[in-house]
């Protein structure tokens, strides 16, 4: 399975915002176990960069941004996606193009918090919930 996670979902973890950490995170260590191919879009890291070295300083946001790379891995936001961003009946440009971006790297899902910023999404939207039952279930057909 393939999926996309928005920026609200590595900031959690990141920061370890409760209640929401323990799912995200969990959907991170799904990513590390190779149960799933997590990715996120080369041009949410400049705003996770930006949102958590606020909170951390610099040199920790730093440190983060490289171990994140090391979890999951980063996919292009190419210029197609901006364009095509424009075509989809979303209200948030930000969303918009992660969408486009999911769309064009072929992804399952896009795993966030905010499923109704994604109704209008070429991609489903599940919330970390949601992707863990469906790789529980998944496994359970496997074994």
């Amino acid at each position: 399975m393939r999926v996309i996670l928005d920026s609200n979902i590595i900031i959690d973890v990141i920061e370890k915002r409760n209640p929401f950490f323990e799912k995200s995170c969990s959907v991170i260590q799904l990513s590390m176990n190779k149960r799933i191919d997590a990715f996120v879009c080369a041009g949410c890291m400049t705003d996770i960069h930006y949102i958590i070295s606020r909170n951390v300083g610099k040199r920790k946001a730093k440190a983060a941004m490289l171990h994140l790379a090391e979890l999951v891995g980063v996919c292009d936001t190419l210029a197609v996606d901006t364009v095509a961003a424009h075509a989809l009946d979303m209200d948030d440009f930000e969303d918009s193009v992660l969408a486009a971006t999911a769309k064009r790297e072929k992804a399952d899902y896009i795993v966030t918090r905010n499923k109704k910023d994604f109704i209008s999404s070429p991609i489903p939207a599940v919330e970390p919930e949601e992707l863990l039952a469906l790789c529980a279930s998944a496994k359970g057909l496997g074994d």
